[in-house]
């Protein structure tokens, strides 16, 4: 890799003042991390985006940590039940997050960064300046030049190194960006911006809705009955359905029962058959999975061309929370 131009100083890293817990680590401050080149890596455990990035961030941790670099994961939730700390621990552990991760439950961080993006990485110095940042996907290989001459500056010997092999797997899998055509969209009133049931939707109130006829591309729908509130659309009676028509080769669902301990099973179609080879990860190819806990679920991920699809999910118990679409 090229060694980079002189990195601008952009500000100081604030204070983790705020932080509501900590992971993998006992609490950390700004003052004990001087000496230590810092990554700062914004996050929730829900997010497509971040999940994507997560590959390259493990193999940062693990490659530089005896060079002087410490990551430092700032978990700020998008949705309130990314506020429980228990809920986070058993996430990141799944995702094999060994790095220090500072919860955030009350944005404290978040606002002392002035952040507004998941991913969000912020790049520190030894002393304690910010000196680069980069918000969302790509820019992967720019981002490890910029860590090489943080560490190279504080005297390690790793300007040159060519970048990390990575190879994400599961939901960490790069998106197929030049088939990807359609964009998230929350199912929650607060944010939904495409719901085409003919009813409309009835605000925080339990509600009988249908499925159109047809569907608009990059639109939802909701059959059956349901209590759309502002972050998630809950269903109320057992059958209930969901359905959007979308281009994209993998389709994920932020979904997860209401209730702990409780399992919802459920059912993908598209195009009104199973999913067979198209079935995502936490489908079989008949379309048959449960869900068991509130998280992002890959229901879609296709072998072949991709074209627009009607997805449709319907599930045999009530209780289940539905939060967001999203797309890879």
């Amino acid at each position: 890799m090229a060694t980079p131009a002189l990195l601008p100083t952009e500000g100081r890293m604030p204070a983790l003042d705020g932080a509501t817990g900590w992971l993998n680590t006992e609490p950390l401050t700004t003052e004990a991390l001087r000496g230590r080149v810092v990554l700062v890596d914004f996050c929730t455990f829900t997010c497509i985006n971040w999940l994507r990035t997560l590959p390259y961030v493990r193999a940062w941790a693990d490659r530089y940590r005896d060079d002087g670099l410490v990551v430092l994961g700032v978990h700020t939730p998008e949705f309130s039940f990314e506020r429980d700390a228990g809920a986070v621990r058993r996430a990141l552990e799944a995702l094999r997050v060994t790095h220090p991760v500072a919860l955030d439950g009350g944005y404290a961080i978040w606002h002392a960064f002035a952040n507004h993006y998941w991913p969000a990485l912020y790049f520190v110095d030894v002393t304690g300046r910010i000196r680069h940042h980069w918000f969302g996907e790509g820019d992967e290989t720019r981002s490890e030049t910029v860590l090489q001459q943080l560490l190279a500056e504080a005297g390690a010997d790793v300007l040159g190194r060519d970048p990390v092999t990575v190879v994400g797997e599961g939901v960490e899998a790069p998106a197929d960006w030049a088939a990807l055509g359609s964009p998230e969209e929350y199912l929650g009133h607060g944010r939904s911006t495409a719901f085409a049931s003919p009813q409309g939707t009835a605000p925080d109130r339990s509600h009988a809705y249908e499925v159109p006829a047809r569907l608009r591309p990059g639109s939802w729908a909701a059959a059956g009955r349901w209590t759309v509130g502002a972050e998630a659309a809950v269903l109320d009676e057992p059958g209930g359905r969901l359905a959007c028509r979308f281009r994209a080769r993998d389709l994920h669902l932020v979904m997860g029962p209401v209730a702990p301990g409780v399992s919802v099973p459920f059912r993908v179609r598209l195009d009104g058959r199973p999913p067979g080879e198209a079935a995502g990860g936490d489908v079989d190819a008949r379309g048959h999975g449960v869900a068991t806990g509130r998280r992002l679920h890959q229901l879609v991920r296709q072998p072949g061309p991709v074209d627009d699809r009607l997805f449709e999910i319907e599930f045999t118990a009530p209780g289940v929370a539905a939060y967001v679409l999203t797309f890879g």
